[in-house]
Parts: structure tokens; sequence; C-alpha cells
């Protein structure tokens, strides 16, 4: 099967539900992928609404414009933290929602060329824009062991950080860690015991994040959706770890504080049992709605 087929948008009706979508309005999927959640949207929108989709990875984009062919829609490449200046380059400056989609997506971890999963002999890369420089490479293989160990407490919330740090510039000293599956047998012998999540999950977390500055990129796009979001205008956030979950429930906190948004999700909405049962992956999901006063 494609990755395409197997690509289920996460919560795709009640996210469309939440941005509460407008015939003519305009909107952001910041984070577009594949184009599951934005086809949804434009499936609710009238002929005069706008969609501008954004994603950091070209192949993703690529495959979303094929989905995605249609006037309304205007494809760009780049990171949503600087979605105010790509947008402004196309005559936006107010929109009426914004959607972010956090995490890695079911096409880059299946992808045998992008480095993303343990369970790959893919090369380590797992860079979300294949044209910035650093990758999981340079990191794995030239960061201290000092520098590693924060990377895997901070962004894995790995609780055997200090010892997979060790393991990994032990092992470096003999050869450079080349592929997905060294780096997974490294983490492995670090546990020993292998139990229900792979051992290696939470380190390979945290090096995706810290090649692609996930968290600070995830703070500067939050805070360029509030300028962009016309009064009424909703942001829709899905979220996969705690990480990330905690940053935007911390930001939409503050923000109802400031008196600049509502927040219409008291608690996060997460799939449904039948949803569970089709797309398992969608297990740790949370979305987390606000709107514009």
């Amino acid at each position: 099967m494609t990755a395409e087929i197997n690509h289920l948008p996460v919560m795709r009706e009640k996210v469309v539900e939440m941005l509460n979508v407008k015939q003519n309005g305009i909107y952001v999927d910041a984070t577009t992928g594949l184009g599951g959640h934005a086809d949804a949207v434009l499936q609710r929108m009238g002929s005069d609404g706008r969609l501008i989709g954004i994603d950091r990875d070209d192949e993703a984009l690529q495959r979303a414009k094929e989905r995605l062919s249609d006037s309304r829609v205007t494809l760009m490449q780049g990171d949503f933290a600087d979605m105010e200046y790509l947008l402004s380059a196309d005559g936006i400056t107010a929109v009426d929602g914004v959607l972010f989609d956090l995490g890695v997506s079911s096409m880059q971890l299946k992808s045998p060329r992008r480095g993303f999963s343990f369970a790959s002999d893919a090369p380590l890369d797992m860079r979300m824009d294949r044209n910035q420089k650093l990758s999981a490479f340079d990191i794995v293989n030239r960061y201290p062991e000092h520098a590693l160990e924060k990377i895997f407490h901070e962004f894995g919330e790995e609780r055997l950080a200090r010892r997979i740090a060790k393991a990994i510039t032990q092992w470096r000293e003999r050869k450079l860690i080349e592929t997905c599956a060294e780096l997974s047998r490294i983490v492995e012998k670090v546990y020993g015991i292998r139990g229900r999540i792979h051992p290696a999950t939470r380190t390979f977390q945290a090096l995706r994040i810290a090649v692609n500055q996930e968290l600070a990129q995830l703070t500067k796009g939050l805070h360029a959706s509030m300028n962009l979001l016309k009064q009424g205008g909703r942001i829709c956030v899905i979220s996969y770890h705690s990480l990330e979950d905690r940053i935007v429930k911390h930001f939409l906190a503050d923000e109802a504080k400031k008196k600049v948004l509502r927040i219409i999700t008291k608690k996060p909405i997460t799939p449904a049992p039948e949803e569970l049962r089709m797309n398992p992956s969608s297990r740790s999901a949370k979305l987390r709605v606000a709107e514009k006063i």
C-alpha cells in the first residue's frame, strides 16, 4: 500500500468542525503533509474561500499538490514559524483559522530514505526540510556526550539519557553510527529487556526534535498565528507528546489571561474509540482549540 492510502488525518471531521469553516474564509494548514485535513477544509469552503498550505517537506508538498489541485489552494514550502512572512508575500495579512498537526507524518516514518524510524535501516537523517544541513547523523556522531545527554533528557524525557549518551560516544570511537537500525541496537543494549514500547522510541523522538528545532519553531508558529488571526478566527492544534502539548496548553492559557483568546476546549479533544481502532497511531493525539477575541 502507498503512504497516501495509509495516511489517515487524525480527527479529520472534528478538526473541520472546530475550525468553524466559513464559506469565504481564509485558512492556513500550517502542516499540510499529504493534504488530508486541507482537503476536508476545502470541502466546507465556498468558491471565494482560500486555503494556504505550508510544509517544510518538499516531498510531502509534491504529493499534496496532486490531492489539492484547486484554484483556491496555494502551497508554500517553508517553516510555519515564518508564516507571517510567507503569507505577506502573497498579500495575506489576516486569516480566519490556522491548523497545526504536529509531529512526524506517516509518510516520513515509512519512507526508507528519510531516516525517521528506528525500525528502518535507512541512513540517520530526520530532516523535515531536506535542504537543511544539520541531520541526526551529525548530532549522533559529532555532539559531545553531555550535549547528547541533554537532548535525550529534555526532548525525549528519557530516564536513561546519560547511559545512552555514553554508549553512543563509546561506540563511535570504533566507527561512525550511520543507520537508524545501528543506533536502535545501541539503545536496545542499554535497556537490555525490551518492553511494550520500543526502547529507542524516546531517543529517536529527542533527535528528531533537536534536528528540526520543533519546540522552538512551535512557539514561534503559535505567536505568528496570533498576529494573523482575525477576530473570531480559530486556532486548532493537534499534539502527540507531552512536550508539545505543554507548550500549546500554556500558550493558549497565557493568551486567554491577556484577553486575546477564548479557549474553546477546556480539556483537549482525543480520538473516538472507532478512530483508534482504525488508526492506532492516533492514540496519543490531543486537539486544543481557541478563538481570537
